[in-house]
């Protein structure tokens, strides 16, 4: 297959808002694949590289290469030539990465190096997320959406599922099975403003204690016992005390669904940066652990002594789990059997405020009648938590890729200190509509000082509001914080800079 159809695919997506004529863009150019080329094509429309990372900077971009008249990359080729870059070490390393890529771009017409840019600089965003690729491929091969979905989540990759389905035809779907010891898709969770909104969207519902660790799936055969990260790679010698609690449990071979978290002298959640930094610690395992010792909880039972328990409803997937796990290894919960009950409610949104009162993140409510529908955010779980905001100053901005070529898209945004001046607490690209983006590059220009061609630094004037998640600590900023899932909700015009949010204010957050 050509690279150009996957560029112009790419570029037919973004241009359109109707999901059927994205998913039947999708179809047409699944249905011409090869099976090798299946792994591929998924990831470079979702935005992946399959080697992860190319080490190439934007520097690389900045000397401009004339576009080929005529296309002629294959899908194959390119991934070829990202082998190579990603192979090249050693001594000159970064010139000739830069060759390889400038040797790439040359052959490339003008719409696959602008694809190519989005592709390797992270930028790629035109909606052909897995979610709407699962559609394409059912519809590309006359299968149900749902058997696409159930495959994807049990082989915990589309691509595998893409590439077998191309070779093997619908056929294949039924070999993908929950087998322990191989990782599944979690299910995850859409957003609602506060616990009445989310037990309207769910019905007859638990409330969950939302936990703020690392989501780990523990498979236990016996004595074995392995761990998996949210992105299915595995970290089971990191995370001694989990194979630990996973060998206590009452039954011999099962899979749970859980968070890892520790907990400070008074029993109060630590950090998830703290977590993050023990699991992803370089040191002895028993040193690590007796710095910070971690606590597993389990939320959900996927499977028990053989039995597949995805599709039973969750109030017998919990029963399960009380049965062979103690209650302290288990997330609490409030349960809510009759939405209309007033006094319910109340019970729910006073649990959901002694959650947090405990250092918890928020919750998530979730349906006593769903089944587990990995790698989806469907209505079955909603999580709430508190979205702080903050109103920020914008000190530069990055001339965007990809979709955004032309436009001033990466914000740098800066909180103001005691002395007038700003500093910078991290960047977002994120929230920002194509209006406000044409507005805000035609807006940062006025206030320019400063093109490298990459960055455009500005006067520090536009206030801009921005949500986040949170506040966590960072030696790549001054201050030695960032945000946390930082977004753009909408600029302040009304406001000065020196009106801004103060560094104060945001350290005050992060204690």
């Amino acid at each position: 297959m050509l690279f150009a159809d996957v560029a112009r695919t790419s570029r037919e997506i973004a241009d359109t808002s109707a999901r059927n004529k994205k998913t039947e863009l999708l179809a047409g150019l699944f249905a011409r694949m090869a099976p090798e080329e299946a792994p591929l094509v998924v990831s470079y429309l979702a935005g992946r590289l399959p080697q992860r990372k190319l080490n190439v900077g934007w520097t690389a971009f900045r000397e401009k290469q004339a576009p080929a008249e005529t296309a002629t990359l294959t899908v194959q080729g390119v991934h070829a030539t990202f082998d190579r870059i990603a192979a090249v070490a050693g001594k000159g390393a970064q010139t000739e990465r830069k060759r390889l890529l400038h040797e790439l771009l040359a052959a490339a017409t003008e719409e696959e190096q602008r694809f190519l840019a989005g592709l390797i600089g992270g930028e790629l965003r035109q909606g052909a997320l897995d979610a709407l690729a699962v559609d394409g491929l059912a519809a590309a091969h006359g299968v149900p959406p749902a058997a696409v979905r159930r495959a994807v989540m049990l082989a915990g990759r589309l691509d595998t599922v893409a590439q077998a389905l191309i070779a093997d035809g619908p056929a294949a779907l039924d070999a993908f099975r929950l087998d322990v010891g191989r990782p599944v898709l979690p299910m995850l969770a859409k957003t609602a403003k506060d616990v009445d909104e989310a037990i309207d969207l769910v019905g007859p519902c638990a409330v969950e204690e939302k936990l703020d660790g690392i989501r780990v799936q523990v498979h236990r055969d016996g004595d074995s016992v392995r761990i998996f990260t949210r992105t299915l790679d595995e970290i089971t010698e990191r995370l001694p005390e989990v194979v630990a609690a996973a060998q206590e449990l009452t039954a011999t071979r099962a899979v749970l669904d859980g968070e890892v978290i520790a907990l400070g002298p008074e029993g109060r959640p630590l950090p998830f940066q703290d977590i993050a930094g023990r699991v992803g610690s370089s040191l002895d395992i028993p040193g690590a652990q007796a710095e910070l010792p971690l606590f597993p909880v389990f939320f959900d039972l996927l499977s028990i002594d053989g039995r597949d328990l995805l599709d039973l409803p969750l109030r017998d997937r919990h029963a399960e789990l009380a049965r062979i796990a103690p209650e302290p290894r288990r997330v609490r919960r409030y349960e809510v059997a009759d939405p209309a009950d007033g006094q319910q409610r109340e019970g729910a949104r006073a649990f959901a405020e002694e959650t947090l009162a405990r250092g918890h993140e928020g919750v998530v409510v979730k349906g006593l009648d769903a089944a587990y529908s990995a790698g989806r955010r469907g209505a079955s779980w909603v999580k709430v938590k508190p979205v702080h905001t903050l109103d920020l100053v914008v000190l530069a901005a990055e001339w965007g890729h990809g979709r955004r070529t032309g436009k001033l898209s990466n914000l740098h945004l800066g909180a103001r200190r005691q002395d007038g001046s700003f500093a910078m607490l991290g960047k977002t690209f994120k929230g920002l509509t194509d209006a406000v983006l044409a507005w805000q590059t035609e807006r940062l220009q006025e206030l320019a000082v400063e093109d490298d061609g990459w960055v455009v630094k500005v006067r520090p004037e536009l206030v801009v509001e921005v949500a986040f998640d949170g506040v966590q600590r960072s030696t790549r900023y001054p201050e030695g914080v960032t945000l946390r899932f930082a977004r753009v909700v909408r600029y302040r015009e009304d406001k000065t800079a020196a009106e801004a949010d103060t560094v104060d204010a945001v350290l005050a957050l992060r204690r």
